[in-house]
């Protein structure tokens, strides 16, 4: 049993997560709906922050990158810029909401120094990703996140493309990313910790994968995210921007000092909720 919390969105609506406390502090288990985490592994997830422990960290800050979630190509271009002047280096960019205009916008405002990667959701099919991802190469993407569905039509368009790939949604276990290492399905793999069980789940996945890895949140609350910045910090290596920085969508969170960016960047800490917002946005049973 845990404490239900709703927590307001920017953009309207409400976040809702379930808080767990233990020994060793809060978890979260809050799987998103639309998107693929068994509500197994995100007890689980939480149950480790709780329960039991987090790897040490080997770095004492997180480069995040910013989201472009704007379909129209000026607001794209606008929502970047705005990111580019608030520190960030690297943007993302949701392809199913803006497309290919959107990314030309976007690498317009921001210039050829910042970092440009756009996210698919598997919403193409093999041939459909291959044309798509031709014509993204002259803005200069950084990668494309999962373009495909499965692992194995991934392979297929990585072996048809000179643009880097990223797998998120088809690896769940530690056999999928050995099959991403054995079919060299991918260039990199993008990390959740809910839908992979926890921090040490997601280590281990990543060691399978035997490609660089990117840390994602799910629009979790800081208590959530948290659990993400310790897996970003824990990783032996770190070449990418990580894209947990979302605290910023919330109007508001269950923590008095929310995770959210500086200059682009996330300190590694672990925040603890406030009680009067756990009050105030806690669901009765």
């Amino acid at each position: 049993m845990g404490l239900v919390v709703r927590v307001p969105l920017r953009a309207g609506g409400h976040r809702e997560a379930t808080l767990v406390e233990g020994p060793s502090g809060w978890g979260e288990c809050s799987p998103l709906p639309g998107y693929p985490c068994s509500l197994e592994w995100a007890e689980a997830a939480a149950h480790e922050a709780a329960f039991g422990t987090w790897p040490a960290a080997v770095r004492d800050e997180v480069v995040v990158n910013a989201l472009v979630a704007a379909a129209d190509p000026d607001r794209a271009a606008a929502e970047a810029a705005d990111a580019v002047a608030a520190g960030y280096t690297c943007v993302k960019v949701k392809v199913r909401a803006g497309g290919v205009d959107a990314i030309a916008a976007v690498r317009a405002a921001v210039g050829p120094a910042v970092a440009v990667r756009v996210d698919a959701n598997g919403a193409w099919d093999i041939e459909g990703a291959v044309a798509a991802i031709t014509r993204l190469r002259r803005f200069d993407v950084e990668y494309v996140e999962q373009p495909v569905a499965s692992l194995d039509d991934l392979a297929a368009v990585r072996r048809r493309v000179d643009v880097p790939v990223a797998a998120d949604e088809c690896v769940r276990h530690v056999d999928d990313a050995r099959r991403l290492a054995a079919r060299q399905a991918a260039d990199l793999i993008v990390l959740k910790v809910q839908p992979l069980g926890g921090v040490r789940a997601a280590l281990e996945i990543a060691d399978a994968a035997q490609v660089p890895a990117v840390v994602t949140s799910m629009l979790e609350t800081s208590v959530g995210l948290a659990a993400g910045l310790a897996l970003a910090a824990a990783l032996p290596d770190l070449p990418y921007a990580c894209g947990l920085g979302t605290a910023a969508l919330l109007a508001d969170d269950v923590v008095a000092d929310p995770l959210l960016p500086r200059n682009g960047r996330l300190a590694v800490r672990r925040p603890a909720p406030d009680p009067a917002r756990l009050a105030r946005y806690r669901v009765a049973a």
